[in-house]
């Protein structure tokens, strides 16, 4: 039913680079043909070489790069007149903006891309930036604005047979799920995104599926079987320098050993994946990190006045970032450490309507 997963944002002379090809392999390679493509003149060469320049720093935590790289790219494609292409620049600049913390941003470029797809008539480029909204949108915890979209894309993706889509989709929803409560509809879904990753050979996929399920069977008491395969996604990420999902396959070992009450070794993977999350300036990874470490110091005794002021921080930080579902986490914490909660927050009407994605 499903092919072998392929790349769509590695373009023109770049289309033959395997999903699986370390970050390091795309950014050579990108930089090689971005020389080239100055050299011969062709700007659409030169766009989607910068596209896969911007990716790969994405991916590798080099923000700066990223940035510069996918305008490079979207000017080009506007020298060359070609719609998709522009469409996967701008598509690209709004996945680095989600990932930098800057939701209203990311929206605005997302909705911005799947314009430009859908008048260029690149349906991939489409659906990947109706993705990046529904995933925006998610990520803030505003699920029935975007839960429609999510299944609506998860189903054309079924339909023509995209591995890596549909994993994407799978994985989405199944968050949402576990997020939700439904352990059980969650767990099936991480499964199936496994096993359609693991037969379509996509390893970034593989290894999301695989936190996913290390997860939810955490949550049902069973630490090592969930740590083993923590483990065995950490391998995947770290052959392919995936930067950002080896810093939350981290944060994951946190709340699997804070979860089964292993304080101290908590604090040490929450430590470690901040600074990991702080060095690719990536503030929701870096404020997730924060949440687990505050609660795993004052399980250790630190005292209630510092963890106090740190959650009371956390939520401003998160309410900033419109992150609705994580602020509840941290009034969770609050709950969970004894401590008072103050149900009228000025900042939660910003924040909720900060989560609303676009259209």
């Amino acid at each position: 039913m499903y092919g072998k997963a392929f790349a769509p944002e590695y373009r023109g002379s770049l289309e033959d680079l395997s999903v699986n090809a370390s970050l390091e392999e795309v950014l050579a390679k990108a930089v090689e043909q971005r020389q080239r493509a100055e050299l011969d003149g062709s700007a659409l060469e030169m766009a989607h070489a910068e596209l896969a320049v911007a990716e790969a720093s994405r991916r590798l935590g080099r923000v700066a790069d990223a940035e510069r790289a996918w305008k490079a790219s979207y000017r080009a494609a506007r020298q060359a007149a070609d719609l998709g292409a522009m469409a996967w620049a701008v598509w690209s600049g709004g996945t680095l903006a989600r990932q930098r913390g800057a939701l209203a941003l990311a929206r605005r470029w997302l909705a911005i891309a799947a314009g430009l797809a859908e008048r260029g008539d690149d349906i991939v480029a489409r659906g990947y930036s109706l993705a990046g909204l529904a995933e925006t949108g998610r990520i803030q915890g505003d699920y029935q604005a975007v839960g429609e979209l999510h299944e609506k894309l998860l189903a054309e993706a079924r339909r023509r047979g995209e591995a890596r889509h549909t994993v994407w989709a799978l994985e989405g929803i199944a968050q949402m799920h576990r997020n939700s409560g439904s352990y059980d509809t969650a767990l099936a879904m991480f499964e199936e995104a496994a096993e359609i990753s693991g037969r379509a050979d996509d390893a970034r996929g593989h290894a999301w599926a695989l936190r996913g399920i290390a997860d939810v069977l955490s949550l049902r008491g069973e630490t090592e079987r969930a740590l083993a395969l923590l483990s065995e996604a950490e391998e995947t990420c770290r052959r392919m320098k995936l930067v950002s999902a080896l810093a939350y396959n981290h944060k994951m070992r946190g709340n699997v050993l804070f979860r089964a009450g292993r304080y101290a070794e908590a604090e040490e993977c929450y430590r470690g994946a901040l600074e990991e999350f702080r060095e690719m300036a990536e503030p929701r990874g870096a404020a997730l990190a924060r949440l687990g470490l505050v609660k795993s110091r004052a399980r250790l005794g630190h005292d209630r006045a510092g963890t106090a002021a740190e959650l009371e921080d956390l939520h401003r930080t998160l309410g900033r970032i419109g992150l609705l579902h994580a602020r509840r986490m941290v009034e969770e914490a609050r709950a969970e450490l004894g401590m008072p909660t103050d149900p009228t927050d000025p900042a939660e009407p910003a924040a909720a309507t900060a989560a609303r994605p676009a259209a």
